[in-house]
């Protein structure tokens, strides 16, 4: 009565052979995928903060200052060149068009 018979073995119930999945789950989403996620706002928000006279870098390389704004592109000018790109390939805001103007003062 004591052992169970050779050919029977007690199995875990279905959830716990479950938890080591559903924790790989959630520790996967909080290294990669809310970081991303994270990420992406803050790209989405800093495109539609980009005003005329901020200093932009494009992620090509190409550093400029805004000219004008449309609803998916901007008009750059660097150096001598007027450049129109997409919004989406702004890597950063360098300079704020508000910033310079109250650094001056």
């Amino acid at each position: 009565m004591g052992a169970p018979p050779a050919g029977q073995q007690n199995q875990a119930p279905f959830w716990v052979q479950l938890f080591p999945l559903f924790l790989l789950f959630v520790l996967m989403y909080f290294i990669l995928i809310r970081p991303q996620q994270k990420k992406a706002k803050q790209q989405q928000q800093m495109m539609a903060a980009i005003k005329p006279g901020d200093k932009i870098v494009t992620t090509g390389g190409i550093v400029g200052v805004v000219i004008a704004v449309k609803e998916g592109t901007l008009s750059i000018r660097s150096a001598d060149t007027k450049l129109e790109i997409l919004k989406s390939s702004v890597a950063q805001v360098t300079e704020r068009a508000d910033q310079s103007t109250t650094s001056n003062s």
